[in-house]
Order: structure tokens, then C-alpha cells, then sequence
């Protein structure tokens, strides 16, 4: 059967940019911003997405492009015989569905506070009731259920329609719509009286402020958030280059791809600092920085529901992006591995997607007496933990070996593969680096994740 192809190069860019680009960006990124001294986290965070995050994604993309199969096929066309390379296909599929377990509920959260803001359930409401509307909302499993539900339905219904008229035309509108919301956005925070401070705290590096947050955290969580923000090691990456020619060599789309994603984590805290400054707001909070600061921060405003209106139609955006990138790597799986139609593998996937989502959804009210972590963590916890420090940088040392290593497809081949096409090359100076010290690192962050989370 001849394998779908995307439409144009801006597409797999795009959708490249939309699997990476999602709530780690635009929650996570800033509130990471304002925890660890500002404008030096952002400084260490994009020279470790250039060290650690380019070079894992170029080898994605090119095991994907030999191998022109989906993640769970990939290692078998290009492994050599005897090798037991593959069994990190199914691997990187279950990791794929422990990511959307609670991916499609934190999707349907911006969605809910979309519906909230344009409906100006927030307007006359004090500080004290929108910190309540949060936790009213997560203790109501009826509005969870119906909210992942229709991000799931709506996800594997436009993959069915197939990779050019479903997945890649969908997510080019909604990723130019996306850049184009947030760039207004920024404009609008930035204008905002009083937004000086909040941009001289973002953009301009303090070392007072970095070693106050101490300068090992600062570093640690700036490697941390460039090697996940990409979504590395679960073969997300790697889809996508089985769905691309020859003409460009990959070193160069990840940098594109790169730029894309550090564009989007940049321009939110270009929304969220000025803002957080200008209303006298600690840009600290937290997970609360999405749906309790800037709530209030909206109700302060002129124009507050509009802004806050189109603040969280660029949250499910993002969220919703990264959400069709990784159903459609389920969906090339399954069909790879069964045979079956595009319509065939997403009625499935729907039903079985929304029963494994149910867990993270009850983990707030029916299930909240299971806390995996301690006192005040729920299922969701436990799922991203799983992926973000287990599944993600195992996975990606595999990726690594698998491409360096005389037993795995070895340099040559993958440096090869990588390089067909013009734009920039994976050089060969680099083939010490990622075949000894980028491992290292990896392995190092496994270790650091493990660390923090039970022996902190």
C-alpha cells in the first residue's frame, strides 16, 4: 500500500511545530520563567534545546524517513537481523497513549475556560471566586467527561479523513491562527501601563535572580523543560518524517521546527510578564498561573472577556495541536500493524482513548482519595511522571543509540539519511558528542527526574 504523504513542506513543519508546541509551552515555560530568575532561565533553557533537543530530533525524523514506517515498524526495516531493537516500538506506542490519558483532559480544561470567559461567567467575580471556579470545575466529572470527550471525538475524527484533507489541513489553519492570536496578544500585554518591569524581569538576564533561585535549579529545570518541550522519545517526532520526501536534509527542519516551538514559549511569557507586572501579580504561582492569576489579571482589564476569550482559544490550540500529532502517530501504528482503514482505526481509538482518559478525569472527585505522590497529587500526576520522566528521556536515549551505535543502525547510515537534501548538515565533529556525551546527559536527566520526584 503506498504511504500518505504530506502536502507541503510548511505542513510538516507546522505539524512538527504542533506536536512539540503545547501546554509545556505556554503554562509550564513561564511559570518555569518565573520561578528560576527570569531572563537567565531563558537564556540556559534555549542553549540546551540547541545541545540536547536538535540533535535527538533530527534522528527521529531520519529513522522515521528510512524506514518510512510509523514508530512501531520503524526499528524492524532498519535494524539489523537478531537485534531486538523493535521491541522499543510498542514501547513508544504505550508511551503515546499514557501521554494522551491526561492530554485529552487538560485540553478539554482550556476548552471549558473558553466556553467560561466568552460566556463572562468570570465578569463581578473577586479575586476569591475565580480561585474557586478551578477546583469547582475539576470536582465535577460530568464536565470533565463531556469536555475530553469532544477533544478526543474531534481529534480522531479529522485523522480519519486522511493525512492531507484531515490532519495536515486542520492543523495548518489553526497553527497560523495560533502564532497570529498570540502575537496580539503580546502586543496587547506589552502596551498594557505598567508592563516595563514584567519585560525587563523576562528579557534582560539577572544573576542576582538566578543564584537566589539557586543556579544548579535553574540549570537542571531550564535542560529539563528544552529536552521535553519537543516531545522527544515516544516516536511523535519520528511520524512525521515518514510522511516527508527527500528534497531537505533533516538537521535543518529541526531547527526550524526548534524556532517554531521556542517562538510560542517565548511570545506567551511576552503575554504573561508585562501582565502579571502591570496588576502587581507574582509571576510565580505555579499551575494556578493559567487559571486563577490570569483570570484575574482579564477581569482587571479593558476588554478583559476578549483577551481572556482569545487567551484560551490559543490554549486549546496548542493543547489541541499537540493532541492530532500524536493521535495520528496512534492511528499510523495501528494501521501498520493491522492493516485496517483509517475509519476503522479511529471509531476504535475513540472508544478506547475515552475509556483510558476516564481515569485522569475521576482522579479529581470520584477517584481523589488516590494520591499517588502524597497529599494533594492525583492520577495526572502519576501519568505525567510516567511519560516526562521515564518514558520521554529512555525513549530518546534509545533514539540516540539506535542511530550511533555499530549495533543499531550506526552513524553512517543515519548521517546519510540525515543529510539527503539541501539546508544544514549533521556534520561529522558532531559524532562524538551525540554518540558519548549527549547519553550521558540523557541518562543524567533519568536519574535527576528519579531523584527529585522520591529522594527530594
Amino acid at each position: 500500500m503506498q504511504r500518505e504523504r504530506l502536502g507541503s513542506r510548511l505542513g510538516f513543519i507546522l505539524l512538527s511545530a504542533g506536536c512539540a508546541i503545547g501546554v509545556g509551552n505556554v503554562w509550564k515555560f513561564p511559570w518555569l520563567v518565573g520561578q528560576y530568575g527570569g531572563g537567565a532561565f531563558v537564556v540556559c533553557y534555549i542553549i540546551f534545546l540547541l545541545i540536547l533537543g536538535l540533535p535527538i530530533m533530527t534522528m527521529e525524523f531520519a529513522v522515521g524517513r528510512a524506514s518510512q514506517k510509523s514508530p512501531v515498524r520503524a526499528y524492524q526495516a532498519l535494524e539489523k537481523p537478531g537485534t531486538k531493537w523493535h521491541i522499543h516500538g510498542y514501547i513508544a506506542l504505550i508511551g503515546n497513549y499514557l501521554l494522551m490519558m491526561f492530554y485529552t483532559t487538560v485540553c478539554g480544561w482550556m476548552l471549558y475556560y473558553f466556553y467560561q470567559m466568552a460566556a463572562g461567567r468570570f465578569e463581578g467575580l473577586d479575586t476569591a471566586g475565580v480561585e474557586a471556579a478551578f477546583p469547582e470545575m475539576l470536582s465535577q466529572p460530568g464536565v470533565l467527561t463531556v469536555c475530553m470527550v469532544i477533544v478526543v471525538v474531534a481529534g480522531f475524527a479529522i485523522n480519519s479523513f486522511g493525512l492531507q484533507s484531515g490532519l495536515e489541513r486542520v492543523t495548518k489553519v489553526m497553527m497560523l491562527a495560533l502564532l497570529a492570536i498570540m502575537v496580539i496578544l503580546a502586543v496587547n500585554s506589552i502596551m498594557t501601563e505598567g508592563s516595563a518591569e514584567g519585560l525587563r524581569f523576562y528579557l534582560v538576564p539577572n544573576l542576582d535572580n538566578m543564584r537566589e533561585a539557586g543556579i544548579t535549579n535553574v540549570i537542571v529545570n531550564a535542560m529539563n523543560q528544552s529536552f521535553f518541550t519537543l516531545s522527544l522519545g515516544i516516536g511523535a517526532m519520528a511520524i512525521f518524517g515518514s510522511y516527508i520526501g527527500k528534497s531537505r536534509a533533516l538537521f535543518g527542519e529541526a531547527v526550524n521546527v526548534a524556532i517554531l516551538d521556542t517562538f510560542v514559549a517565548f511570545t506567551s511569557g511576552l503575554i504573561i510578564f508585562p501582565a502579571c507586572f502591570a496588576f502587581g501579580v507574582s509571576p510565580d504561582s505555579g499551575p494556578n498561573l493559567i487559571f486563577v492569576t490570569l483570570p484575574n489579571i482579564f477581569n482587571h482589564m479593558a476588554l478583559g472577556r476578549l483577551w481572556g476569550s482569545l487567551f484560551f482559544v490559543f490554549m486549546t490550540f496548542a493543547a489541541f495541536s499537540t493532541v492530532l500529532a500524536v493521535f495520528e502517530n496512534i492511528m499510523s501504528c495501528w494501521m501498520d500493524m493491522t492493516g485496517w482503514s483509517r475509519k476503522k482505526v479511529a471509531l476504535i481509538n475513540t472508544v478506547l482513548m475515552i475509556v483510558l482518559s476516564l481515569p485522569c478525569v475521576f482522579g479529581y472527585n470520584i477517584w481523589s482519595s488516590f494520591q499517588p505522590f502524597g497529599e494533594g497529587t492525583a492520577v495526572l500526576d502519576l501519568e505525567d511522571f510516567l511519560v516526562s520522566n521515564i518514558w520521554l528521556p529512555l525513549g530518546s536515549l534509545v533514539y540516540l543509540l539506535f542511530c550511533t551505535s555499530r549495533y543499531g543502525w550506526s552513524w553512517k547510515n543515519f548521517q546519510e539519511e540525515a543529510n539527503e537534501g539541501g539546508g544544514l548538515k549533521v556534520r561529522n565533529w558532531m559524532r562524538f558528542y551525540v554518540s558519548y556525551i549527549l547519553p550521558l546527559i540523557v541518562l543524567a536527566l533519568f536519574v535527576l527526574g528519579i531523584k527529585d520526584k522520591f529522594f527530594a
